[in-house]
């Protein structure tokens, strides 16, 4: 809807993004504000929200079907979650590709039966309670995702189908063995917050 507000936080980019995303602006109430590592990109956009509901999304993804957004809202409504999320599907990999986010699927469905956990991919969230639990931490340096999304109650917490598309690149810079070993150990070290503010150069690929 064009009465929807939309906030990029951009982190000084080369590739023309504050352009690009202003020239939507006969059609989008679009703002570009200041970005930062993913922590502080995503606190700042919250801090410009007064919504009940805020979504965040990841650059390079797309929906997949154009009801997805609105169906999480409902769900969260209906239920009164505190997060939602979708699954994850990519359009252009290979077949190693697509079963890896399968299988992030799969798992993402069986946390629910114990930690839930989300992705910053779609991630929508209560702003109330994002709030109150202090949005993203910022010093975290990998997966500060899946951290926020840990904190939220399994009865508060929702996977809405229809999924978002997302690329193969982080498959091509640091290979399916280094991905699928770094969230294996994220996995097994949820309770351990010094895992996630060590630097794994996930983001120097």
């Amino acid at each position: 809807m064009s009465s929807t507000r939309v906030l990029v936080a951009d982190a000084n980019s080369t590739d023309g993004t504050p352009e690009i995303v202003l020239s939507f602006r006969d059609r989008l109430n679009v703002s570009v504000i200041r970005g930062g590592m993913p922590s502080v990109g995503r606190n700042l956009g919250a801090a410009h929200a007064d919504s009940t509901y805020v979504l965040f999304l990841d650059a390079d993804i797309e929906m997949a079907h154009p009801s997805t957004v609105r169906r999480a809202v409902e769900l969260a409504q209906r239920k009164h979650l505190h997060c939602v999320t979708t699954n994850i599907l990519c359009r252009d990999g290979n077949w190693i590709d697509r079963l890896f986010y399968a299988s992030n699927d799969l798992f993402q469905y069986l946390s629910c039966l114990h930690r839930p956990f989300a992705t910053g991919m779609f991630m929508l969230f209560d702003l109330e309670k994002f709030r109150g639990l202090h949005g993203f931490h910022e010093r975290v340096l990998f997966a500060e995702d899946y951290l926020l999304s840990q904190q939220v109650e399994r009865k508060r917490f929702g996977i809405v189908r229809g999924g978002v598309y997302t690329t193969n690149r982080r498959f091509q810079k640091m290979g399916h063995l280094r991905v699928g070993w770094l969230f294996l150990k994220t996995a097994m070290n949820y309770w351990n917050e010094n895992y996630f503010l060590r630097d794994h150069k996930y983001w120097q690929t």
